[in-house]
């Protein structure tokens, strides 16, 4: 019995071998079977070419900044104000603007600071207390992170006319004229090396420097005795007007601004030194400095120093406080320093905002 079963599970087990051999042998193709191969149709591409708006971008290498306000002050009193005081009125126009242009080691500035204002007490003369042209171009190539050769070109001038006043029968009366529109002017050209550790300061050390001044007004033209007498006819001295003087006390105005008698234009090689300060300690209070050392070759024992402070303080966006300073030291001009000094709140546009 133990026989046949075992036979029995053998036979069954070779029949399901052989069927699936079969199935495996029906899944192979046979020799002649025809395998259809379709032919390759050309492929019809098109090429599309998107229209792409032409963007016309360019670096911008140049920044600017401009800035010009007003300064407006006014008093008065009327007839029964027993506490003191003179009434009187106050103007001042500024503007001021700046240009830069940096592109690899290259680069140049140009600023323009124009002040004017006046000032008129009651009974008296109207009269100028801020005026001022100052155009300054600077071009520099780097050699290093701070150091730069630069040459520079700046003139200088005023819009106005200044005189000397005194008293006459108690009024305000003008004496003698002491400048006017290019009377003087300067023109300085120099070259050297400029130190600018950074964007806000620089320094420059100008070893070949030349300044030419001209006095192109014929009222504030120095002139020697007889000049002066071919101008006004008479002599600068009331005393010595008369033909019969003594000549030898007579005299002419002297030099006037380092340009001698009877002419209008004095050159002068120089070293220059030039510092400026521009910075922000916080965002409403702003510093600027300017101040040149000008030392004649000629005579570099007694140079020319000259100091511009602007202290700057911001009330609203529109609306600063001014503090301005000036200390001058021309020995052309006069052997002392001279100061001024003003404090004006005004309306201040800035562009860009």
């Amino acid at each position: 019995m133990k026989l046949f079963n075992f036979v029995g599970i053998a036979m069954l087990c070779l029949s399901i071998t052989s069927i699936k051999a079969q199935d495996l042998k029906d899944l192979r193709a046979k020799p002649d079977t025809v395998i259809s191969v379709q032919k390759e149709q050309p492929l019809n591409i098109k090429t599309i070419r998107p229209i792409v708006p032409k963007l016309d971008l360019e670096v911008d290498y140049w920044k600017h900044w401009t800035k010009f306000g007003i300064n407006l002050n006014q008093a008065s009193f009327n007839d029964n104000w027993k506490g003191g005081g003179v009434g009187s009125v106050a103007v001042g126009l500024n503007a001021n603007h700046k240009s830069d242009y940096t592109r690899d080691n290259f680069n140049f500035v140009t600023e323009v600071d124009l002040r004017y204002g006046k000032i008129r007490n009651k009974g008296n003369i109207a009269k100028k207390n801020n005026d001022r042209i100052f155009w300054d171009n600077k071009l520099s190539y780097k050699l290093s992170a701070n150091w730069a050769l630069f040459t520079s070109v700046t003139f200088e001038s005023q819009f106005d006319a200044g005189y000397k006043y005194k008293p006459v029968n108690g009024k305000d009366t003008i004496d003698y004229i002491e400048n006017a529109f290019m009377a003087p002017a300067y023109l300085t050209e120099s070259f050297g090396l400029e130190y600018k550790p950074s964007n806000e300061f620089s320094l420059r050390f100008g070893t070949g420097t030349a300044r030419q001044t001209f006095i192109l007004d014929e009222r504030v033209k120095p002139r020697s005795i007889d000049g002066y007498y071919q101008r006004y006819g008479y002599y600068l001295l009331p005393d010595m007007s008369k033909p019969e003087a003594d000549n030898n006390k007579r005299k002419g105005t002297g030099d006037r601004f380092g340009v001698k008698e009877d002419k209008s234009f004095a050159n002068a090689l120089a070293f220059q030194i030039t510092g400026n300060l521009d910075k922000n300690f916080t965002d409403k209070l702003n510093v600027k400095a300017r101040y040149n050392l000008f030392a004649d070759y000629e005579k570099l024992s007694d140079p020319t120093h000259r100091l511009d402070v602007t202290i700057t303080a911001k009330v609203t966006r529109v609306i600063n406080v001014n503090l301005n300073g000036i200390m001058i030291y021309d020995p052309d001009v006069i052997s002392r320093v001279q100061l001024s000094q003003s404090l004006a709140m005004g309306i201040v546009f800035n562009m860009p905002k």
